[in-house]
């Protein structure tokens, strides 16, 4: 089991079980939830789960850390982790993308017929004397898109983390750094849609980890990247073109609020004085402080995730002391999510240790 968790922690690709694949995204950040053994779906819900109007908010069961409504009960808590995976049938593994902060571009290859030119790229007009001879799929009407734009096609984009589908797929990873609540989207008969055969996985979906096996093969990481990149800024901009962004609220939301006085105290013990280090870690553990004042809906999870990824950093460059930055992380989430310490611990603890890999300057930069 060591020598196994080595080799995971580097390269999903050489995974030999699913509680491996489970914990190394545990350990990216990234929360887990289980699938069912041999199938991309989630785990079915307990009997009372499935009853007619039940209510997820109020369920006995995700409180419980049991696994009912899929990617609402993915966790980053190893304990609960160990719990999931140790049983027999060994299920296999979401991704909650919206809690880990990921975009994930699914591109599809299956054999359908060429919808009419106007939903080949939603927006984009495409006109009759252009010859679709050849365009069968996902891979063509991204790579179009691309070329319009002049860039790489996503599907080609070596420095971010790729894996190929058992259906000939690709599934192309990316990090929302920016905070953006992106939406998900299926192919481009919806409200939203990006391209035909291509789907988006962010809040409110999620997607298969590598290195999970289904009955019909192995979810395996191609090319060199095992970390996902930035989401590209030209693809960003298609994403909110094509209707990726909620609506804005029909109210004005509250205003930020300031790190409260347990966590800035304890900021500044993590900055050791430091003026530009203790700003950095500031200005992340206020945005997760403020999530206090909208108890749903405010990404919570996700500000949570980048303050400890951030603190990770900074850790690791030695700017601040683990002890101290766990501290003030979390002072700011109970604060702002008071009663719910275990979860805000597991989230901290994947954040952390997510980060350590990546040193950051007091700049924020790598």
């Amino acid at each position: 089991m060591a020598a196994e968790l080595r080799v995971s922690r580097s390269d999903p690709g050489q995974f030999t079980s699913a509680a491996a694949v489970a914990q190394w995204c545990a350990r990216q950040g990234w929360p887990v939830h289980p699938l069912a053994p041999g199938r991309k779906t989630p785990v079915g819900n307990c009997d009372a789960c499935r009853a007619s109007g039940h209510d997820r908010a109020a369920c006995d069961c995700l409180r419980a850390g049991r696994w009912c409504h899929g990617f609402h009960a993915a966790t980053l808590d190893f304990d609960r982790i160990a719990q999931w995976w140790g049983a027999r049938p060994r299920p296999g593994v979401g991704v909650a993308c919206g809690p880990a902060g990921l975009v994930v571009i699914d591109i599809d290859a299956h054999e359908r017929e060429l919808p009419d030119r106007d939903r080949l790229l939603p927006g984009v007009g495409i006109s009759a004397g252009i010859d679709l001879t050849g365009l069968a799929n996902g891979f063509h009407t991204l790579g179009v898109l691309a070329a319009l734009r002049g860039v790489a096609s996503p599907a080609d984009d070596s420095s971010t983390l790729r894996v190929r589908t058992p259906s000939g797929g690709m599934h192309v990873w990316y990090r929302a750094d920016d905070g953006r609540r992106w939406q998900c989207s299926t192919g481009s008969g919806g409200a939203r849609a990006l391209a035909w055969q291509v789907d988006v996985r962010a809040c409110g979906g999620y997607i298969v980890a590598p290195g999970t096996v289904t009955r019909t093969g192995v979810y395996r990481p191609v090319g060199p990247a095992r970390e996902p990149a930035p989401l590209p800024s030209w693809l960003a901009r298609e994403l909110e073109r094509t209707g990726h962004l909620p609506a804005a609220p029909a109210r004005a939301a509250a205003g930020p609020r300031p790190v409260p006085p347990r966590a800035r105290q304890a900021v500044i013990a993590a900055g050791g004085g430091r003026g530009v280090s203790e700003r950095v870690l500031a200005g992340v553990l206020a945005e997760v402080a403020a999530c206090a004042a909208v108890p749903e809906g405010a990404a919570f999870s996700e500000k949570l995730n980048r303050a400890a990824y951030t603190a990770g950093g900074l850790v690791a460059a030695g700017h601040v002391t683990e002890a101290a930055a766990t501290r003030a992380l979390r002072e700011a989430a109970g604060h702002a999510r008071p009663g719910q310490e275990g979860r805000c611990r597991a989230i901290i603890r994947g954040g952390l240790h997510a980060g350590r890999s990546r040193p950051l300057s007091p700049g924020g930069r790598v």
